[in-house]
This record gives structure tokens, sequence and C-alpha cells, in this order.
């Protein structure tokens, strides 16, 4: 099973379009993909230079494909870095309909 490379695509841009080109060396909002989910993940600089070079991944929220239905389901993730389905939003064909609801953030439970 694998994730329509389309919708791939515009949960790209959609997290590139998030940062603007010139706060980029501060966060970054990217995607990492697998065959069956889209995982929204923020990254940011160590703030301290003992900490080495590699950036902070932080998750954001996790889209998953069902292939059966086409069906895209939203996830927002707990303290202890588990995800959990989001229950305000049914699961939906149009992956957009996700991305808007997780830039709308109605509880502050994707971006705080």
């Amino acid at each position: 099973m694998t994730v329509p490379e389309l919708d791939v695509a515009r949960v790209q841009r959609w997290c590139a379009a998030r940062v603007p080109e010139e706060a980029r060396h501060e966060v970054r909002v990217e995607c990492d993909v697998t065959s069956r989910h889209l995982t929204i993940t923020e990254h940011r600089p160590p703030w301290r230079e003992d900490f080495g070079p590699d950036w902070i991944s932080f998750p954001i929220a996790r889209l998953r494909y069902t292939a059966t239905t086409k069906t895209w389901t939203l996830y927002w993730r707990d303290r202890h870095q588990r995800f959990h389905r989001y229950d305000l939003l049914n699961p939906s064909a149009h992956i957009d309909d996700l991305l808007t609801e997780i830039d709308k953030d109605p509880t502050g439970i994707f971006w705080g």
C-alpha cells in the first residue's frame, strides 16, 4: 500500500508555505512520508552548541491513509509522542480537509 503521490506533494507544499523563507534557518515544517501515513513535523536547530549540529524534530500531526476506502484520517500527538485519532473531523477523501483543520486548530492541539 502506498499513499497517493499527489497528496504527498500537496502536504509538502503546505508544509513549505508554513514558514517564510527568511525564517527557515530558525524553524522548518516538513513532511515525513511512509507507505501508510504522513507525519507533519516541526524542526528547530539545537539551542546549545554542545548538543551537536542535528536539528530537533517535533511531530505535530499524522495523516493516515486507508487504501480500501481511499480516505485520510487525522491524528494528534500527546505529550508521550503517541498519536490519537482526532475525533472532531471525520475521515475524508480530500487531504486538504485535514490540512485546513490543522491550520484552523480550533482546540490548540496541533500548534498550541
